[in-house]
C-alpha cells in the first residue's frame, strides 16, 4: 500500500505536469522538427485524448516499476526498453505514413523515473529493498507487506524487545542415519525442516536459524505483535498435529520416524542485523534464547512434547492450558524458576483432560511438600485412559525410586 500511494502521487504529478505541457503547446517546435526530419510534412493537431491518456499511463507504469522494482539496474532497463519503445512507435508509424508525437510520452517516461528513482533512495522507498536483502523469505508475504507498510521505522542497528522463540529438533539423528541410506535420511529431515518452516512462518514467524538439527521461529519481531507469546503457543500446538502426520507419512515411506521436541521461550532479547555484507541476517540475541534450546532438550527427560519458560507462560497465560512440570535452577544465583508443558489452548481441552491436569497438578503440589503417597495416588489418577503420558509416568517413576530411599539417579533436571 506504501508504494501503491507513492506510484499514484508520482504518476498524477508527471501526468498532470506533461498534460500541462501539451495543453500549452510546449511541443510544438519539437513535433515541427521531428516531422521535416522524418519527411512527413506539417504534422496535424492530433487526438489530444490520445496524448493525455498515453503520458498518463506511461507515467503511471514507469513510476510503480521504479519505485517497487528493489534493484536499480533493472529500473533502469525498464525505464530506457519504455523509451525506446516509444522511439521505436514513431519509427514504424512513420513506415505507414502516420506521424506519432513522442515527446510527451518521453517527457511522462523520464519525469516518472527521476521522481520514482529518487523517492526509492529515501528511508521509506528503499525500505522494500532492505527489507528483501535483509529478511530473504524468512517471513511470510503477509509479514512482509505488513512490514513495508508500518509506519513502524525499521531498527537494523539493535534494540532491546519482548518476544518469543520457537525452537524445534529432532533427537533421534544418529538412530535415522544409521537406519536409512544418505539420500533418504536427507529427505526425511528435509521434510521435518520443511514443514516446521513452512508452519511457524505463514502463522507470523520470523525463521532465525534451520540447521542440521533444529529449527529457531521468532514470533514478535522484525513486525512488533504484542500478542507474540500466544501466537507462538497456538503455533507449537498445530506445529506438533502437522509433525505428528508428516512422522506417519515417514513411517508408510521409509518405517522411521523423526522424535522431536518443541521449546517455547519469552523474554527480553537483542534484535538486530548481524554479520557482514557477504554472510549476515536479522537475528536475535540473549539468554532467553539459549533457554529455549534448553527447554527443547528438557522434553526428553520428562517426556514432554511441549514445554515453556516462565516468561511465556506469564505473556500467553489467559489463552492457553498448561500443567506445571518443576521448579528448576535457571540462573548462577541459585533462583528457581517454573517451567509448564503446553496442553491446549483455552477452551480447547474436554473434561476429562481438565480433570487429569488438575490432578496433575495437585501431585506435583503434594511432590514438592514430600507428601510420596497422597503424590502417587494423583498421578496414577492422573492417567490418560489410552496413550502413554511422560510427565505422568516420570513423576511415578521417580517418586518409586524416592520412596525406596534411592535417589532420582536417572533425572538430570536441577539446572536447566
Amino acid at each position: 500500500m506504501r508504494y501503491l500511494k507513492a506510484t499514484i502521487i508520482v504518476g498524477l504529478l508527471v501526468g498532470g505536469i506533461v498534460a500541462v505541457l501539451i495543453a500549452a503547446h510546449a511541443f510544438a517546435r519539437l513535433d515541427l522538427a521531428l516531422a521535416q526530419f522524418l519527411k512527413l510534412g506539417a504534422p496535424g493537431p492530433g487526438n489530444p485524448i490520445l496524448q493525455y491518456s498515453l503520458a498518463a499511463a506511461l507515467a503511471l507504469a514507469i513510476a510503480w516499476t521504479t519505485i517497487d522494482i528493489p534493484r536499480p539496474s533493472l529500473k533502469n532497463v525498464v525505464a530506457f526498453g519504455a523509451f525506446m519503445e516509444v522511439i521505436a512507435a514513431t519509427a514504424i508509424l512513420k513506415l505507414f505514413g502516420q506521424f506519432f508525437s513522442p515527446f510527451a510520452s518521453l517527457a511522462a517516461i523520464a519525469g516518472s523515473f527521476v521522481l520514482g528513482f529518487l523517492y526509492s533512495r529515501s528511508e521509506a522507498g528503499s525500505r522494500k529493498r532492505i527489507l528483501r536483502q535483509i529478511l530473504g523469505d524468512r517471513v511470510s508475504e503477509r509479514t512482509f507487506k505488513n512490514l513495508i507498510d508500518s509506519a513502524e521505522p525499521l531498527n537494523l542497528e539493535g534494540e532491546r524487545r519482548d518476544v518469543t522463540i520457537v525452537v524445534c529438533e529432532i533427537f533421534n539423528h544418529d538412530e535415522l542415519e544409521d537406519a536409512l541410506p544418505a539420500p533418504d535420511y536427507v529427505a526425511l529431515t528435509n521434510s521435518f525442516r520443511r514443514n516446521v518452516a513452512d508452519l511457524l512462518v505463514e502463522r507470523g514467524g520470523y525463521l532465525d536459524e534451520c540447521d542440521g538439527e533444529s529449527v529457531r521461529v521468532v514470533f514478535g519481531a522484525p513486525h512488533n505483535d504484542v500478542q507474540h507469546a500466544s501466537t507462538a503457543c497456538e503455533s507449537a500446538l498445530a506445529l506438533e498435529d502437522r509433525l505428528n502426520a508428516v512422522n506417519r507419512e515417514c513411517h508408510t515411506i521409509w518405517k522411521q520416524m523423526f522424535d522431536f521436541r518443541i521449546g517455547v521461550n519469552s523474554g527480553e532479547m537483542v534484535l538486530g542485523a548481524y554479520g557482514s555484507r557477504r554472510l549476515g541476517n536479522y537475528s536475535v540475541a540473549g539468554e532467553p534464547v539459549e533457554f529455549g534450546r534448553r527447554l527443547c532438550r528438557a522434553n526428553l527427560i520428562y517426556g514432554s512434547r511441549i514445554l515453556l519458560g516462565a516468561g511465556t507462560f506469564f505473556f500467553a497465560e489467559p489463552a492457553i492450558e498448561v500443567r506445571p512440570m518443576e521448579m528448576i535452577q535457571r540462573y548462577e544465583d541459585g533462583s528457581r524458576e517454573e517451567i509448564y508443558e503446553l496442553l491446549g489452548m483455552r477452551d480447547v481441552l474436554s473434561f476429562d483432560e481438565l480433570e487429569r491436569r488438575d490432578l496433575f497438578w495437585k501431585g506435583v503440589v503434594f511432590y514438592r511438600e514430600q507428601l510420596w503417597d497422597e503424590a502417587l495416588d494423583l498421578f496414577y489418577s492422573a492417567r490418560a485412559p489410552k496413550g502413554a503420558d511422560g510427565p505422568v509416568e516420570f513423576y511415578i517413576r521417580r517418586i518409586e525410586q524416592m520412596r525406596t530411599g534411592l535417589a532420582a539417579l536417572d533425572w538430570n533436571s536441577a539446572r536447566l
